[in-house]
């Protein structure tokens, strides 16, 4: 299951589906997609792995908490490649050593950098990376384009373009 169903979860959702995946997505619209959108309740019963792709707001702030947890499968696992504080941390420490749910992996935190006494370091079923999935070689290249065309660009006297 997806929790948000932008650029970045069409294609993670894509990937998912060409290793055999059932993809099933809740996102705050619906979309024009081969998949099954479903209700943020249906999305935590029926998800083996949860995959969080949404923006940080009112709506996806602790999205993640004791109360959806408690709906999720024992055998399922979220993975947050997105924004911290869509996790109640708390709940997912609960919910991970009560065996609510098999595991977790995280590649962002509430607090960024870490905390290094952080609850979250001593989870036996739990994976962190230091905010880098969006490290691809791809992505660094594309960086250092942007880059390289800005400096040309302020050097010429010609508008910059945000990064």
């Amino acid at each position: 299951g997806l929790f948000g169903l932008g650029r970045i979860g069409l294609a993670f959702a894509q990937i998912a589906q060409a290793l055999g995946m059932e993809i099933i997505y809740h996102s705050r619209t619906k979309k024009d997609v081969p998949y099954s959108y479903v209700s943020l309740e249906e999305l935590f019963q029926k998800s083996d792995f949860l995959s969080l792709h949404s923006s940080l707001n009112e709506e996806s702030l602790g999205v993640v908490n004791k109360n959806t947890l408690a709906l999720m499968k024992p055998r399922a696992f979220i993975l947050n490649c997105s924004r911290g504080a869509l996790i109640v941390e708390e709940d997912l420490i609960r919910a991970l050593e009560e065996g609510t749910i098999a595991g977790a992996a995280l590649d962002v935190v509430a607090t960024e950098p870490m905390e290094k006494d952080s609850a979250l370091l001593g989870v036996k079923n739990l994976i962190i990376t230091p905010h880098i999935a969006w490290s691809t070689k791809e992505a660094r290249q594309r960086i250092m384009n942007t880059t390289l065309d800005n400096l040309n660009a302020f050097l010429r006297g010609e508008p910059i373009h945000e990064v």
